[in-house]
């Protein structure tokens, strides 16, 4: 795929993080409250996702040589055991959702999120955990990593001035924890998909983070909180497929340009697409702190890419 044509369809795997965050966060809220909620609503969203990616694996000629292509690479050695457990990180991501986003707001839980993706990336990147060569931390990813979490301070500020609790803050960590966790999951991922291609990659991280995620529900029960039921409206059982069309992407784009430029492409798209869904949302006061927020997160993504194109066209 043509490098230009990799940037709008990165954008649009952020906004594709941002919809599912939201999709995610409204079905625990359904479903119940405390740990358990968050943890069965996430082994729903998982365990849709697994049933349609394994459909599409088990059914077509390029799944199956994926796949393949998967077991042998772990046979022979190429890939190590734990180059395949992205799906933790991915895990970890979406049980947050149902624990953050109904509490803290989108906005501030896709702002506090890519502020741990994009310090997480700047290391990532600088180690060469990613499927390419390492790349050292420049003025751009510094410019953008300060700004993402200089975003999480404003909007953080701006829910406790509305009324919040420091248990907003508490959250808005976790979410933190969360985008830290998830540019790990998009290196292991582009090492699994370099070795085996984007579909196996994709299953294999949703056999991973379902099993993560079960265990997580297992465990949920000794802690507070009820099941009510499961609601009826069938766009709250979305989060599955928004999460394979953002995978697939990263796994693909996670090869050219590695994880911090990934990370800054879909940064832009969920940080516009969460601003945009809280500010429609009638039960969410966004004020201007929170709005500001936003903004300086956005610019720091786009500084970062445009120095980060410069630099490759003074490179070629």
């Amino acid at each position: 795929m043509p490098r230009a044509a990799l940037v709008p369809l990165m954008v649009l795997g952020g906004a594709l993080v941002a919809l599912q965050s939201r999709v995610n966060g409204a079905l625990a809220d359904e479903i119940g409250t405390g740990l358990r909620a968050a943890a069965l609503a996430a082994v729903v969203s998982f365990g849709c996702g697994l049933a349609i990616i394994t459909a599409f694996v088990v059914s077509t000629p390029a799944g199956r040589r994926s796949l393949r292509r998967l077991t042998h690479a772990r046979h022979i050695g190429r890939l190590r055991w734990y180059e395949t457990l992205g799906g933790l990180g991915g895990a970890f991501f979406v049980a947050s959702q149902g624990l953050a986003v109904g509490t803290v707001g989108l906005a501030l839980f896709i702002v506090a999120f890519t502020a741990g993706q994009s310090l997480s990336s700047l290391v990532v990147d600088h180690t060469g955990l990613g499927p390419g060569n390492a790349q050292p931390a420049s003025a751009g990813r510094i410019v953008a990593a300060s700004c993402a979490i200089a975003a999480v301070l404003l909007k953080s500020v701006d829910r406790l001035d509305a009324g919040a609790t420091w248990t907003t803050v508490g959250l808005a960590l976790v979410a933190f924890g969360a985008g830290t966790a998830q540019a790990v999951q998009q290196a292991l991922n582009g090492r699994v998909s370099r070795a085996a291609g984007a579909p196996a990659t994709t299953w294999n991280n949703f056999i991973v983070g379902t099993t993560a995620l079960l265990a997580l529900l297992a465990v949920s029960f000794l802690a507070d909180g009820h099941v009510k039921r499961l609601p009826d409206a069938g766009w709250h059982y979305l989060g599955g497929l928004l999460g394979i069309g953002f995978i697939v992407i990263a796994a693909i784009a996670v090869r050219t340009y590695g994880v911090l430029v990934l990370g800054l492409c879909m940064i832009a798209g969920q940080v516009v697409t969460a601003e945009i869904i809280d500010i429609a949302d009638p039960a969410v006061r966004t004020g201007p702190l929170g709005l500001l927020g936003g903004a300086v997160a956005l610019a720091g993504a786009l500084t970062a890419l445009a120095l980060s194109h410069i630099r490759d066209t003074l490179d070629r």
